[in-house]
């Protein structure tokens, strides 16, 4: 109601989502964009994909076709196809790098681990950066949610944030975040693009991206403006592949990572313990959810991450 009453006022400018752009012409009374002069499309490699396209051709459909088009991203699709979907006519591209690259000013590095020490090391690595401010990076949903609990069952003050969540409570999280109240933000690829949180000063690809341009879009989040940052990938052997293609593409071999594999181990015991409560937490929190008939646990979640009402019970280290 509150965007309808400010479309309402005949703006300049509309900034959007395709999905709520589509919804605004569908249903509020006297809006429309046939006086349209400059459409723009930033991560327009993502917008041109699959997910968007029925949202986009809804708002092409309806818009001048004597326009201009901007498309921006860090990543450009190649594809023609794509790009004709845009509607582009005798196009100007403008490159700032003729290959994808990653700032002067950004210390990439990696660690080869066997899978079953993932945890351990990521646990080295947040420890022994403590007063760092850290993004880390996950595949799925579910595994964001998971490993925020075992790193605060491990006294380190993580959130999760990704796409099952709604837009209010990512927002909590992410002002828990620049607030300084957690200094670990446990994401997906959701957060990989559009933040800008200045005072990241570390992300951590906890999971390897099976798309190597996600790699650089991640990385973005530190090094920002001129500051300096750190990128650290934690490469087990099912993701080698995965990692020699993010090199390929960023044209250089990164230095590894140092770590005393003992000094690592030396989390195992309290690690495994801290994932076996997360786990039966995360069943527990499961569990009560069918019993009362709802469809949303984040309220439970947060209470169990000390986000909201009393912190959980901590394992000590070794």
């Amino acid at each position: 109601m509150q965007q309808q009453i400010a479309l309402g006022k005949r703006p300049h400018i509309i900034v959007g989502t395709p999905g709520r752009l589509v919804d605004h012409l569908t249903n509020t009374k006297g809006f429309s964009l046939r006086m349209l002069k400059y459409l723009v499309l930033d991560e327009a490699d993502r917008l041109l994909n699959e997910d968007f396209e029925k949202a986009l051709d809804d708002i092409l459909n309806v818009i001048p076709r004597d326009r201009h088009t901007y498309l921006f991203s860090a990543t450009m699709t190649k594809k023609v196809k794509k790009l004709q979907r845009a509607c582009l006519r005798n196009p100007v591209k403008i490159e700032a790098a003729s290959k994808y690259s990653t700032v002067d000013t950004l210390k990439q590095q990696y660690r080869f681990i066997p899978a079953k020490y993932k945890d351990c090391y990521l646990v080295n690595i947040l420890t022994e950066m403590s007063g760092c401010t850290s993004m880390v990076f996950t595949r799925t949903c579910d595994a964001t949610r998971l490993l925020a609990f075992i790193l605060r069952n491990l006294n380190i003050r993580a959130i999760p944030i990704s796409g099952q969540m709604t837009q209010a409570k990512r927002l909590g999280a992410l002002n828990k975040f620049k607030s300084g109240e957690c200094n670990v933000l446990v994401c997906t690829d959701v957060a990989s693009r559009g933040l800008d949180i200045p005072s990241v000063d570390m992300v951590i690809n906890y999971d390897i991206p099976t798309n190597s341009k996600d790699y650089i879009h991640r990385v973005g989040r530190t090094a920002r403006a001129g500051r300096s940052g750190v990128a650290i990938s934690l490469v087990n052997q099912y993701e080698l592949e995965w990692y020699l293609q993010i090199e390929k593409l960023i044209g250089k071999k990164l230095p590894e990572y140092p770590a005393q594999e003992e000094e690592v181990l030396q989390y195992l015991e309290s690690v495994t313990e801290a994932k076996r409560l997360s786990q039966m937490k995360l069943k527990e929190i499961g569990g009560t959810k069918k019993r009362r008939g709802g469809d949303d646990d984040d309220e439970d979640i947060e209470r169990y991450l000390g986000v909201k009402g009393k912190s959980s019970k901590k394992v000590k280290r070794k």
